[in-house]
């Protein structure tokens, strides 16, 4: 960005070049990263070069504020040709989104959010019931990982900082969860069956090289 538009927008600017050196980072750790200026434009990313590039039979899904929120959701919902695996869907029960989660782990492409991103290039995860964070460790061919710039933190500490003292609390409160968290927005390492935080992911290194696509998006995305 040349100097005269980064004074219009220093804001973008500031965050074009740490989400340049953030998807430097990933790059070097085995990813395929690549920075989106807009929600709109990852969501075209996805969908107008990801998908027909991949060819997927079937697509899963990861409980993700952000892959709603950039509006690849509903466009997935359209698509003619793949299978969604949509776990999503609000009118199904209990028993089937889980049976549509752990057949999405076999999926040719999963797409997900992610809790914190570190600036080392490290994805960072916490789940309740771990079919997100399996799926980016094993299973899915290919895993698309949606991340706003209000994920990126400096490190590991800071990112597991970032997930148990505000991803987890406001995940719980707009899950209508009834953990302590959800109550006073402070972590309270709780033991309750409706505790959100289980299963934790450091994923330092993508490997095979390029399985797993980070776009990571110069808008404040997610929680």
């Amino acid at each position: 960005m040349f100097l005269g538009e980064a004074m219009k927008n220093p804001v973008d600017a500031y965050w074009s070049r740490r989400l340049a050196e953030a998807a430097e980072a990933l790059e070097a750790n085995g990813f395929e990263a690549r920075v989106a200026a807009t929600a709109e434009a990852a969501r075209d990313y996805a969908l107008s070069d990801l998908i027909p590039a991949l060819g997927p039979a079937t697509m899963g899904l990861g409980g993700s504020k952000t892959v709603v929120d950039i509006g690849l959701y509903e466009a997935l919902k359209a698509l003619d040709g793949p299978r969604l695996l949509d776990s999503y869907d609000k009118s199904l029960s209990k028993e089937a989104k889980i049976e549509l989660r752990r057949e999405s782990l076999l999926s040719d492409l999963f797409f997900m959010g992610s809790n914190a991103v570190t600036e080392d290039g490290l994805l960072v995860n916490l789940d309740m019931i771990g079919n997100r964070v399996g799926a980016l460790a094993f299973g899915p061919r290919h895993v698309l990982v949606v991340a706003g710039r209000n994920k990126i933190v400096p490190d590991l500490e800071q990112a597991v900082a970032r997930v148990k003292n505000y991803a987890a609390p406001v995940n719980a409160m707009r899950l209508g969860m009834k953990t302590p968290c959800a109550k006073t927005g402070r972590c309270a390492d709780c033991e309750g069956p409706e505790r959100i935080c289980n299963v934790w992911t450091i994923t330092e290194r993508c490997h095979p090289r390029g399985r797993i696509k980070v776009v990571l998006i110069n808008e404040d995305l997610g929680l």
